[in-house]
């Protein structure tokens, strides 16, 4: 299962957001990483800009770049938006979907819940992060001590993270629902995804 393994306060620092959640230490240095850091004043072309962009949500979605170039293949094969499509087709990722519901305290430990066959789509058991989730599939927790003692720790630590209005969770039965797919307001995304399109529209 390939993914970034660096270190992730670096990347943040890079982009000037807490891309990988809040950090302490991004609020005591909120200058780029490197000698260089604190007194870097160089313009960025529009390539550079639409580059940011596209690191900037492919870090937060925890994608390399082949997957994360396949699902602007996808989104553009869609009628509308495809900076929108773009954001509801990685919103609605099985690990994504799972982190949102508490069942996971970070992107990347959904992602693990997942590979390690924790999790069940419709009563079946699904693998596969990547997997796209559609209105009305159910997401929940393998009934298993293990299983279930996991998913249990994480949704007390993310207590006090709202689960999303496009979802509902059952916290007794370990399960959410996607009610519907989320608006772009809904998403408030991290980078400005009309650059990212644009970037790869080059």
């Amino acid at each position: 299962m390939a993914r970034y393994t660096g270190p992730r306060v670096r990347i943040s620092r890079r982009f000037g957001v807490p891309i990988f959640g809040p950090s302490k230490y991004l609020e005591r240095r909120n200058y780029g990483p490197g000698v260089h850091g604190p007194k870097s004043r160089r313009k960025h072309t529009d390539y550079a800009l639409g580059l940011i962009e596209k690191q900037k949500l492919r870090y937060y979605y925890g994608l390399l770049e082949r997957q994360f170039h396949g699902v602007y293949e996808r989104a553009l094969q869609r009628r509308g938006i495809t900076g929108e499509h773009m954001l509801q087709i990685l919103e609605t990722r099985l690990d994504n979907v799972v982190y949102h519901l508490g069942f996971a305290n970070t992107r990347a430990t959904a992602r693990q819940l997942v590979a390690h066959g924790h999790v069940r789509v419709n009563g079946r058991k699904v693998s596969i992060p990547s997997f796209g989730l559609k209105v009305n599939d159910s997401v929940e927790v393998k009934n298993s001590t293990v299983s279930r003692q996991l998913a249990s720790r994480n949704l007390e630590s993310a207590a006090s993270r709202a689960v999303p209005d496009w979802l509902s969770l059952d916290k007794e039965a370990f399960k959410g629902v996607v009610m519907r797919i989320p608006t772009r307001e809904e998403i408030q995304p991290i980078a400005n995804e009309q650059a990212v399109v644009e970037f790869y529209s080059r």
